[in-house]
């Protein structure tokens, strides 16, 4: 028998203004200490929370994983989750991959001394890092916008921008 009144249409997708908000990034590491203790002192993060115990979808996801912290700083929250079985690869300009992550800066200053800060961490010897690759120099393009590369422990890029006021990047 036909169903009968009326029905209410389910929104779609397309029907939905779907804007996507940043909730962490995750970074994945084979030495959970030494990379919360970088973060921590490189970007003054704080740790949230740790796990170390994790949900069959999770063990199927990211096979070897032993532990999960949560580390934050303003709004940003990085999750460091340390797996077994790493093959000491660091990441590769021809690998695919999330290539960098850019983070704003809000002078030519700030972004000096992030970079500074990043040479300050390397040289105190307290972190073990997956290469030796150092920050590139800053560069300005032809807008003024200026900005630089550093690497965290586990050979992850991030870069460090600076838009000058009236700048639409």
């Amino acid at each position: 028998m036909p169903r009968t009144g009326t029905t209410t249409k389910r929104p779609t997708d397309l029907d939905l203004h779907l804007v996507p908000e940043l909730h962490h990034v995750g970074v994945q590491t084979d030495d959970l200490d030494n990379c919360a203790a970088w973060y921590e002192e490189f970007f003054g993060c704080r740790t949230n929370w740790t796990l170390d115990t994790f949900s069959d979808l999770t063990l199927s996801r990211l096979p070897g994983i032993t532990r999960l912290t949560e580390v934050t700083v303003a709004g940003l929250r990085f999750h460091l989750f340390e797996r077994t079985g790493h093959d000491g690869a660091v990441p590769g300009a021809n690998t695919r991959q999330f290539q960098h992550v850019c983070l704003a800066t809000c002078s030519p200053e700030e972004l000096r001394a992030w970079r500074e800060r990043w040479f300050r961490l390397y040289e105190s010897g307290r972190f073990t890092f997956a290469g030796d690759e150092k920050p590139t120099d800053i560069v300005i393009d032809a807008d003024g916008v200026q900005s630089c590369y550093v690497l965290d422990v586990n050979g992850l890029e991030f870069e460090f921008t600076y838009v000058p006021p009236g700048g639409d990047r």
